[in-house]
């Protein structure tokens, strides 16, 4: 499968005007700065998409000068001619405090005046909260009792805010996260960041299914058989151990990551592709799911953790985590969604740390043809097609179907046909935080999610957590470098049927 890079680039590209905007990212001397959101920043001015005017300003507890923070993220910008670099780090402010002091917001503010009247008055601002999440109700309420927040009634020049996850523990959490952040805010203002939706692959689901008409016509439960969404990771907790024990895999990928792959692959088509078109057919979708029945729990949602094997150490061995941890470190779930459209259709979600193989991936099996005219091949020994849509760590999609192997005699094979981003377009596939942050400074919110959003997620799920939290299922193992429990494999429930392949 090819792609005409010239015509594509020359022809169908929707050009994204930078604004002039003061990026603030509180938590400037974390790995998250370092390591994704200044290199992405970087990447975006290096392809014109970072207004001559904005400026980005450092905040954290770190005693550090402008130049301190400049040089703590040079060994992390990719490698670029010199003065590029220097022109870039020129952009770069920093102001210390701590995040609980309304002098230290004083003094960010005056900065910020400071460092608007050298390209221009009255620039937009994005807070960037780049820290732990517990520190989202003291920094937030901060910001707008020192005005930094306040927008006038057309919300020009804005105000915005960005909020990594988790979004809440549970349903009650979640609910008491909004009402904080909607004491002080507006929903236009507040951008909750899933860098999964910023995956090329994810994106490209909506171009996929919306503007090719060869898809919509056989997207749904009269074609589709079953749907398979994996995210595997071979590395363990790592020095998350304090946030994981705590959270575990439910929680940290399903919830968000999981569920949003889920809507944009069976969602309904939005009547506009902005904001609020896509987010409420999003919204539409995750309430159509049938709810998890605790009186069957294992029937359709089970958890495991992974335990030692001769070369890896298992969960409760990793540093920081308890002897008696009872968190999953994998999840599986098998969903059903009450629309005319999926009715019927199983979606089986699965994520877990430690297993054989790093990948995300959507994988839609077509149902099998109907009557095979093929001599002694009956329909059911012919392979469905199957449509995958990698996610990572090699962005792309490949389409399985059945077509005759090259010979005198009739024989019938699996030919694969694939698409490579870095094949096609080269190495340069931008980064998901690069066009995050793009939108963020655009003020589209199309790729962020929105409260409503998160606590229908948050309901789908709790019930189980609480289940889970009273030991009412079993606690699976696997060991580490598996492809997950065996068990996982009993929520299909029909003969010949497993998960794919790590």
């Amino acid at each position: 499968m090819s792609v005409n890079q010239n015509y594509w680039q020359a022809n169908l590209c929707v050009e994204m005007k930078p604004v002039p905007n003061l990026m603030v990212i509180f938590g400037a001397s974390g790995d998250l700065t370092r390591r994704k959101l200044i290199p992405a920043l970087f990447n975006l001015y290096r392809r014109e998409l970072f207004h001559e005017a904005s400026r980005i300003v450092g905040f954290s507890r770190t005693p550090m000068s402008d130049d301190g923070l400049r040089e703590s993220i040079r060994e992390f910008l990719p490698a670029a001619a010199p003065r590029e670099v220097e022109k870039f780090l020129a952009k770069i402010y920093y102001v210390y405090g701590e995040y609980d002091s309304p002098e230290s917001y004083r003094k960010l503010g005056t900065r910020l005046k400071d460092i608007e009247e050298k390209p221009s008055p009255e620039l937009n601002r994005t807070f960037y909260l780049s820290t732990p999440a517990a520190l989202y109700p003291m920094i937030v309420p901060r910001l707008a009792e020192s005005g930094l927040t306040a927008e006038n009634f057309e919300g020009k020049p804005w105000r915005h805010v960005i909020l990594e996850k988790p979004f809440g523990y549970d349903t009650e959490s979640a609910e008491e996260l909004d009402r904080m952040l909607h004491q002080s805010l507006q929903e236009r203002q507040i951008y909750r960041i899933d860098h999964y939706l910023g995956k090329e692959t994810v994106q490209n689901i909506l171009m996929l299914r919306f503007a090719n008409i060869i898809f919509e016509p056989v997207w749904n439960n009269a074609y589709i058989d079953h749907v398979q969404i994996t995210t595997a990771e071979t590395v363990g907790v790592g020095s998350r151990a304090g946030y994981y024990d705590r959270a575990g895999q439910l929680r940290d990928m399903f919830q968000n990551h999981m569920l949003a792959m889920l809507s944009l692959v069976a969602m309904e088509v939005p009547v506009t592709l902005d904001a609020d078109g896509m987010r409420d057919e999003q919204l539409k979708l995750i309430r159509s799911i049938q709810p998890i029945s605790l009186a069957e729990l294992d029937k359709y949602i089970l958890r495991a953790q992974y335990v030692e094997d001769d070369k890896l150490p298992g969960y409760r061995s990793e540093p920081g985590i308890r002897a008696n941890s009872q968190t999953e470190t994998y999840a599986a779930a098998k969903l059903f969604i009450n629309n005319w459209r999926w009715r019927g259709v199983p979606f089986y979600l699965r994520s877990g740390k430690r297993l054989k193989r790093k990948v995300s991936e959507i994988a839609i099996t077509f149902k099998h043809v109907p009557h095979s005219i093929f001599p002694q091949l009956t329909s059911s020994e012919l392979e469905p097609d199957v449509l995958v849509l990698n996610v990572q760590p090699e962005e792309g999609m490949a389409l399985s179907i059945q077509a005759k192997q090259p010979g005198p005699r009739l024989c019938m094979g699996k030919l694969t046909l694939k698409f490579n981003y870095a094949d096609t377009f080269g190495g340069n596939i931008p980064e998901a935080y690069e066009r995050l942050l793009l939108d963020s400074m655009l003020g589209d919110q199309t790729l962020f999610i929105r409260s409503d959003i998160i606590a229908a997620s948050w309901r789908l799920f709790t019930p189980v957590l609480e289940a889970w939290q009273a030991n009412a299922v079993p606690l699976y193992t696997y060991k580490a470098g598996s492809e997950g429990p065996d068990e996982a494999n009993r929520l299909f429930g029909k003969t010949g049927y497993f998960w794919r392949e790590l």
